[in-house]
């Protein structure tokens, strides 16, 4: 049974706390996490003892966003280890909570082969968790480094195609440090050009139906200061022929072997306004998100969410529940399509930017040839 519990985040918690750590109380182990359901309106630590309480974080969206969904899978299956628990199960459960995101299933994965070799060498499941949390700390710090380069490469990449800076972009759903072990993926480009003096303007989609852009993205924007202006995902077209969008910057949760791109529903549309505009349509994301068995867009699992985020909505207040509970916005019965994710084709997209470099064109080739070089320099595991 899941056992977790909320905790209101304490007034001198330093600012920039990860969203994700672990902490080691007398009474056992436990994974923190800040509950993302919850923002802005408070800050609330959630606090997991074991794998099905993390499960029901991801599902309920309290935790999101492909790295630290790879970085929560990772603790998950530490957590197990640490606490006696069925690895094996707990790390099933977890790979299976959500799944377009292929971080999570790496996290997974990772951990759990750390904790199988180490049983393997000792038999004893006491002497081999320890290797597990190593595994999942090791991914939380290699996320950061990513997060880092890629917000390195980004910028370089928008001086490139828009030389003289005072540059507007365009963002959709949520990317920055709420999903990362670091500053982010495209929002930490965005967040580059805003201390190189460079932004002029981050235009932030409200990213319906679950509003990750107006509750979370203008919230880390608000708090780093940048210039920012939120807008509904249906106003989009109209700054675009306006001439108000430079570039567009969006995450990713797949990107499949031909390099088609699973982002929160809501990129397509912007990635089909932008080519018609003649305007940079660029996906941020680390490595791990580069998903080589998944080969195209058409075989990538799409998750369907529960209809009542889309008739009703939701207090920030109030985490949300597969039963619901929130405002109603329709008629009582309405049935609702709520895909989590589309996918956007490799030829709508300028570059997918990487910690390992830019691959622009977007091809199949060169997506498989910053694969193997980012295998090359971790042994051949992938990162």
């Amino acid at each position: 049974m899941a056992d977790q519990f909320a905790q209101t985040r304490r007034d001198d918690r330093p600012a920039g706390t990860p969203v994700i750590r672990w902490q080691e109380p007398p009474e056992g182990p436990v994974v923190v996490l800040l509950d993302q359901t919850r923002l802005p309106a408070e800050e609330v630590e959630l606090v997991c003892t074991d794998a099905p309480a993390l499960v029901e974080a991801i599902q309920s969206l309290a935790v999101r966003g492909a790295p630290l969904l790879g970085i929560a899978g990772a603790y998950g299956v530490a957590l197990a280890a640490a606490r006696g628990f069925d690895v094996e199960d707990a790390a099933r459960a977890l790979e299976n909570a959500r799944p377009t995101a292929v971080n999570l299933s790496v996290g997974v994965r990772r951990a759990l082969a750390a904790y199988q070799a180490a049983l393997a060498r000792t038999g004893d499941p006491r002497q081999a968790a320890p290797a597990a949390l190593a595994a999942a700390r090791q991914l939380h710090q290699e996320d950061a480094r990513a997060s880092a380069r890629m917000a390195e490469h980004g910028l370089a990449l928008l001086d490139e195609l828009l030389p003289g800076g005072s540059h507007r972009i365009l963002t959709h759903c949520n990317t920055g440090s709420l999903v990362s072990g670091g500053a982010g993926t495209a929002f930490a480009v965005a967040l580059a050009a805003h201390r190189a003096g460079r932004l002029r303007r981050l235009w932030v989609d409200e990213t319906r139906p679950l509003l990750q852009g107006a509750r979370l993205t203008a919230y880390e924007a608000a708090r780093n200061g940048l210039a920012y202006t939120l807008l509904t995902d249906n106003a989009a077209g109209s700054l675009f022929v306006a001439g108000e969008v430079d570039a567009v910057l969006v995450g990713a949760d797949r990107i499949a072997a031909d390099g088609s791109v699973a982002n929160k529903v809501g990129s397509y549309p912007l990635a089909v306004l932008a080519r018609y505009h003649h305007v940079p349509f660029v996906v941020v994301a680390p490595v791990t998100t580069a998903d080589p068995d998944t080969p195209d867009g058409a075989s990538i699992e799409i998750e369907q969410r529960p209809g009542h985020e889309v008739t009703e909505l939701m207090a920030p207040q109030a985490p949300v529940t597969v039963a619901g509970g929130g405002l109603p916005v329709a008629p009582l019965g309405t049935q609702a399509y709520n895909p989590a994710f589309d996918v956007t084709p490799p030829e709508l997209v300028t570059a997918i930017v990487t910690e390992e470099g830019v691959v622009s064109p977007v091809t199949a080739a060169g997506l498989a040839e910053l694969c193997a070089r980012s295998r090359a320099s971790t042994g051949g595991q992938r990162p």
